[in-house]
């Protein structure tokens, strides 16, 4: 029963005389003007690709591609972290600035790249387009941020957010998946109803009901905005949003996923929370070459983290090697910094350290841009 109901019925059995049924009258519909429906559609189209539970009793929750594997091509088993000269850190590998030169970038691909921190991103286009890429600028949504600050190592210092003329440009809005760390609906209040909100299937019911206008999308779907095409690609993830996960109650009742952006011929991708498998050589297949690669390093399986977190997040030397299979013109990390959660790895930085210490033992030919919480960079 709802409160309206509940207020109108109370003050009609209470109400003397037309003035306060008029007051009564008055009350309902503003009561009903507070909010507005959202508009709300799914982008499956024939060569759509989703993947379904096949766990007995689930059939109707989404599943990895590569659900079963396990084969990491590399992995660090000791000294993973050295020094390095390129990192000025106030204690060890905590609180940091990369101070090292990046390659001067010659791709030309129109993209203005602007790390937020943790995995929220700013990007513009050549056509000028502009996106907003998992914004999450404060710290878990109620109550789980209440029970993490208990937690030692689960809050983060304030994030950097966009001047608020620059929100107000943007056209789109996306969502790799509806993980606190990745979603978090006082933001959304923030940033309006004005862009579209593209995101993954099943996800639309976590936004509140205030005319927003929200595309769900299948893996390989695509929409255009503006001059550039948004396509939602697979990752090798999960999804819950209860305080008290694996219980099934809501696990994979929503997709994830990644973004490929496509201006102009250039693409940039952003590969969401994901482990490493087969799925980025399917991603290569269908686009080709990437020029601008968004790759998580941290949250990576350590002695700190549970058994099970590698086939959901990639370590530093899994993220090398899925550039190289993506063929990335440029590798841009992301995960680490000094606005992060830290879950899973060791410090606010070590995810880097590790990174330029395997990129060494790899010899992996992809530049690498490394970006403070806050910079921009044009390819």
């Amino acid at each position: 029963m709802s409160l309206n109901y509940l207020l109108i019925h109370f003050l009609s059995f209470n109400a003397q005389g037309n003035s306060v049924k008029a007051l009564v009258w008055t009350v309902l519909f503003v009561l009903a003007g507070c909010t507005t429906s959202n508009s709300v559609n799914r982008n499956v189209p024939d060569d759509a690709v989703v993947n379904y539970s096949d766990v007995a009793g689930y059939e109707d929750r989404y599943s990895n591609l590569y659900d079963d594997f396990r084969a990491y091509p590399v992995t660090c088993e000791e000294n993973c972290y050295p020094p390095s000269p390129l990192i000025d850190c106030e204690t060890d590998m905590q609180d940091c600035q990369f101070t090292g030169t990046n390659p001067d970038s010659t791709l030309n691909a129109g993209f203005t790249v602007t790390w937020l921190g943790h995995a929220s991103f700013q990007i513009q286009t050549a056509t000028g387009e502009q996106f907003l890429i998992d914004p999450v600028f404060n710290q878990f949504d109620w109550p789980v941020n209440w029970a993490f600050r208990i937690a030692e190592g689960f809050n983060r210092t304030p994030a950097e957010v966009p001047e608020a003329v620059s929100i107000e440009n943007t056209n789109a809005v996306l969502y790799s998946h509806i993980h606190y760390d990745h979603f978090h609906k006082g933001d959304i209040a923030d940033i309006g109803t004005a862009p579209s909100y593209l995101v993954p299937l099943g996800f639309a019911d976590h936004f509140p009901e205030d005319g927003y206008r929200v595309m769900e999308m299948a893996w390989y779907a695509s929409e255009k905005i503006g001059a550039t095409t948004a396509y939602f690609v697979p990752a090798q993830h999960f999804s819950s949003r209860i305080m008290v996960p694996y219980l099934y109650e809501d696990n994979d009742k929503t997709l994830w996923g990644g973004w490929v952006l496509e201006q102009g011929g250039k693409t940039l991708f952003f590969a969401g929370d994901t482990g490493y498998s087969p799925h980025f050589k399917d991603i290569a297949k269908k686009y080709g070459d990437i020029d601008v690669c968004l790759l998580p390093i941290a949250s990576y399986f350590s002695e700190e983290s549970p058994r099970w977190y590698r086939k959901v997040h990639t370590t530093p030397e899994d993220a090398l090697i899925a550039a190289t299979e993506l063929n990335c013109k440029v590798m841009i990390p992301w995960g680490y910094g000094n606005a992060s959660w830290r879950m899973g790895d060791k410090t606010s930085h070590s995810a880097l350290f590790r990174l330029l210490y395997m990129k060494k033992q790899l010899t992996n030919e992809i530049p690498l841009h490394i970006l403070n919480e806050g910079e921009s960079a044009r390819f």
